[in-house]
């Protein structure tokens, strides 16, 4: 799914979405709903109502991948509920995926080396 040094786009779909829907109904509402490409290798993460699942769709080159997952206790840290999606650093998927708070995660950006002009 996600490996070190993958550079995609992540970002989340901040209204819940219906979870009995699976790989071909999560790329149509990619599609339809959110005006993105579900093959262009986006990582798509979706709410549950409750708060406490996430589904996450992405394009690998050869198919959709699905993942899902339910916290045993407690309820994932997401963004107010709008219209939209709203972009993640991988950082912050990856706390959020966690179960973290990802809002506390602000990446740093590092300048590039005087070497490399």
């Amino acid at each position: 799914m996600i490996v070190p040094g993958q550079r995609m786009p992540i970002v989340i779909a901040t209204r819940p979405v219906d979870f009995r829907r699976g790989h071909d109904g999560l790329a149509a509402t990619v599609q339809n709903e959110l005006g993105l490409d579900p093959h262009s290798g986006l990582t798509v993460v979706f709410r549950s109502k409750r708060g406490d699942r996430v589904k996450i769709l992405v394009w690998d080159g050869t198919g959709l991948v699905l993942t899902y997952k339910r916290l045993d206790q407690g309820r994932f840290s997401w963004p107010p509920v709008r219209d939209g999606v709203m972009r993640l650093s991988r950082a912050q998927f990856e706390a959020l995926f966690e179960g973290l708070e990802w809002q506390r995660v602000q990446p740093k950006r590092v300048p590039k080396p005087a070497a490399a002009n």
